[in-house]
């Protein structure tokens, strides 16, 4: 079976997550210039992430397997709720506020790490059996920086 989807989705995974620890160590420091720069970049990388699947994957997933649309709609409410960490994040960057900047990435790291884990799983296999004609084109998308 192709796993276009699966390995290069994946892989962008691993790359957000670098990025989340990237933020919590820059607020080890006091520099907020630079704290801000590392959550600007897991920001931009999720957005990013989060729009590749909800407008070209999940759609095309959803037409031709019909069973994969409650698992979508759950993974699309759990993006909601990230995207909200992630603008609360923002906040704490522009306030200073290292402790609840801190929090945040803590409860996103749990967030995220069980929302791939069901992507990784479920979602990314069933899309790369499902739309194994567009497999490759979407893994392209992601890779396209």
């Amino acid at each position: 079976m192709m796993t276009a989807i699966t390995n290069t989705f994946t892989e962008d995974h691993h790359r957000c997550d670098r990025l989340l620890a990237a933020a919590e160590a820059s607020a080890g420091g006091s520099d907020w210039s630079a704290i801000g720069a590392a959550a600007a970049a897991l920001v931009a990388a999720m957005d990013r992430h989060f729009a590749l699947e909800e407008d070209i994957v999940f759609p095309a997933l959803a037409r031709v397997f019909l069973v994969a649309e409650n698992p979508i709609e759950i993974m699309c409410s759990e993006h909601a709720q990230m995207r909200q960490l992630l603008a609360e994040l923002g906040e704490t960057v522009d306030a200073r506020q290292k402790d609840g900047f801190l929090g945040i990435l803590e409860t996103l790291h749990f967030l995220v790490q069980q929302h791939n884990y069901k992507e990784e799983g479920i979602i990314y296999p069933m899309a790369d059996g499902a739309l194994p004609e567009r497999a490759e084109e979407m893994a392209a998308m992601m890779t396209d920086l």
